[in-house]
């Protein structure tokens, strides 16, 4: 359970790789992405879905929208920190919001925020959260 007032959050380390950059060793910003999707889906279990009963229960939270403001890019070989933290949260969506820094400095590089719902495989049917949010999370409901 989460300290009142705190919202469930996670930080993941990455490292770029050559397969991440351009000829000129800048990340590609769909890198980025690929980042925040490993922050994403660890950070799932904390909100209360294990990755690996997901399918066998068909619920899946999906990503709808994504808001990533590109502020300095990432070079070949840097060392990276992603946050991600669960912003809010309605009746049947919610908002994560990432940052992704640089080790070296805590340079901030990337800004981000994701909606997502919970839909009910394979007909893809949108589904109310959990009913343990109110409890934990409240304090993030809008």
């Amino acid at each position: 359970m989460q300290p009142a007032n705190q919202a469930p959050s996670l930080d993941t380390a990455e490292r770029v790789m050559f397969f991440d950059t351009d000829a000129g060793g800048v990340v590609h910003n769909i890198a980025y992405l690929r980042f925040i999707e490993t922050n994403r889906s660890l950070l799932a279990e904390k909100l209360g879905w294990k990755l690996g009963e997901m399918m066998q229960l068909q619920q899946c939270p999906v990503v709808v929208r994504t808001e990533i403001d590109y502020r300095r890019p990432a070079k070949l070989w840097d060392n990276l920190v992603v946050h991600g933290e669960l912003e809010r949260f309605e009746r049947s969506r919610f908002w994560c919001a990432f940052t992704i820094k640089r080790v070296a400095g805590q340079e901030l590089l990337i800004t981000c925020r994701q909606m997502l719902v919970v839909v009910k495989l394979p007909d893809m049917k949108v589904l109310r959260l959990p009913d343990h949010w109110e409890s934990e999370f409240g304090h993030l409901k809008s």
